[in-house]
């Protein structure tokens, strides 16, 4: 592979990776259902500038809007208020860390799924070891008696959840729908559903900070629109497997952010439960894995 498309595989783990910085520094102002809204609106604009700029297409078929409409809803709506209100109680490193483990549950729900890829033995060690390190991450909340946290846990493993079914459904557009129809028209149905929740559970909201107004530009236009448009970009390029090494690149880079940035604190239980992610990830992808067993043998 070359060179320049594993700096912008890096590039992609590193930006999705300061989403969560980006995501703490807004809930100190609005709510975690107007961090969506805001992100997918403003998103779906700019992607809506590329696709018309590119002469892209729109499908035909009335038929696919709404499963592109319930794509965005559980690809963009559900996960980017999960996030935030995860960090309600949570810091944005440990939280970055959560969505590390989205091929974990990807892994299980890809076993459930009709027609879905079936999990090899190194896939379900890795699933097992990721959780490990999941509960070890869960372990300083429990002994602080500190439930708010363990909700917010769960709250962002809900959205990994929400990520491996969406990596599921979006393989029925493959090759019948333009990419970029796929997350202009997704984006467009998840700001419809956010904005009017929004309204009708948090009110108007009010940003006097520029500081927002900075890390709301920053999600929407870097974390979200460019993201998905170079991840279209990059797949046919690269392949699935290579795009899916940012992976290993988003919890660094969210881990970073929050100790440097945000002045975050790391205890000495979340470094071993980061440790056990990133070994469950190893057996996942499988590479070293199988170079290795070569070696043994």
């Amino acid at each position: 592979m070359k060179p320049q498309y594993w700096a912008l595989i890096i590039l992609l783990g590193a930006v999705w990776g300061c989403s969560f910085l980006f995501n703490a520094i807004l809930i100190r102002e609005i709510s975690p259902l107007w961090v969506a809204a805001g992100r997918v609106s403003i998103g779906a604009a700019i992607c809506w500038l590329v696709f018309l700029a590119t002469r892209k297409t729109l499908p035909t078929d009335w038929r696919v809007y709404p499963q592109l409409l319930l794509l965005g809803i559980l690809n963009y709506s559900i996960p980017f208020a999960l996030f935030p209100y995860a960090e309600l109680t949570v810091a944005s490193s440990i939280v970055g860390v959560i969505n590390g483990m989205t091929p974990m549950t990807t892994v299980i729900v890809s076993q459930l799924w009709p027609g879905g890829e079936r999990a090899t033995w190194n896939k379900v060690v890795g699933v097992l070891i990721g959780f490990g390190g999941a509960v070890i991450l869960a372990l300083p909340s429990f002994d602080q008696g500190a439930s708010a946290q363990v909700v917010g846990l769960l709250a962002a493993l809900a959205a990994t959840c929400c990520y491996a079914l969406t990596l599921n459904y979006a393989r029925r557009f493959a090759g019948k729908v333009e990419p970029f129809a796929v997350a202009s028209t997704s984006l467009t149905g998840a700001a419809l559903v956010s904005i009017p929740l929004a309204l009708v559970f948090s009110g108007v909201p009010v940003i006097t900070l520029p500081e927002t107004w900075a890390a709301l530009i920053g999600i929407s236009v870097l974390s979200t629109s460019f993201s998905f448009l170079l991840v279209y970009w990059l797949l046919p390029r690269v392949g699935a497997t290579n795009l899916s090494l940012n992976t290993f690149i988003t919890p660094i880079s969210a881990i970073l952010l929050g100790v440097l940035v945000l002045h975050e604190r790391f205890e000495l239980t979340h470094m071993l439960g980061i440790l056990v992610v990133f070994s469950g990830l190893v057996f996942i992808d499988g590479r070293l894995v199988k170079g290795w067993r070569k070696a043994v043998a």
